[in-house]
């Protein structure tokens, strides 16, 4: 009897133990911090994609250290074939996304985070899905700060902003809004 019961107890705690695992969340590529001239770049993210899609975007904080104002454009990506700062915002129920034209300022000793549903890197006319785990790699350009590659890990479709409760930080469409693309694509 008492073998039975040790059986019980190691089954039992071997399946508590793999609940508190499963609970965890799941580790994939680390987004890594970038210093170019006084621009630090952190907080780096994109989500997956589903297969054919053709857009994808990703995520980061940039903060300014320096004295004056400077701008960011996206030049390039290897997954598309091109990329650029886009902002969404709403108008009269519509949800509306432009390129931001010009390149995104970053004020002295502002830090600007790009997020869903807000500023953000657009990857045009993906030539792959992006997977979660993996990573994708796009060239930023500083008017005065220089040019960096910058890698963003690779979340699960809608996912959350890291930091953010689950469910947190992504687009939807409901309450009858829509989502519209500038045409110039």
């Amino acid at each position: 009897m008492a073998n039975l019961a040790g059986t019980f107890v190691r089954r039992g705690l071997a399946a508590a133990l793999g609940l508190a695992l499963s609970q965890l969340p799941a580790v994939g590529a680390r987004a890594a911090d970038y210093d170019v001239g006084k621009i630090h770049i952190a907080e780096t993210w994109a989500r997956a994609t589903p297969k054919g899609a053709s857009t994808g975007a990703g995520y980061m904080t940039i903060t300014n250290n320096g004295a004056t104002a400077d701008r960011v454009t996206c030049v390039s990506s290897a997954v598309s074939a091109q990329c650029q700062i886009h902002s969404m915002t709403m108008d009269g129920g519509v949800m509306k996304m432009r390129p931001v034209e010009g390149g995104l300022e970053i004020k002295p000793g502002e830090t600007v985070t790009l997020k869903p549903s807000a500023v953000h890197v657009m990857f045009l006319d993906l030539k792959q899905p992006l997977q979660p785990g993996k990573t994708v790699a796009a060239t930023l350009k500083f008017d005065k700060a220089g040019t960096i590659e910058v890698e963003y890990p690779i979340m699960a479709i809608g996912a959350a902003a890291p930091g953010m409760p689950a469910g947190g930080g992504t687009m939807t469409q409901g309450h009858g809004g829509m989502m519209q693309m500038n045409p110039k694509h």
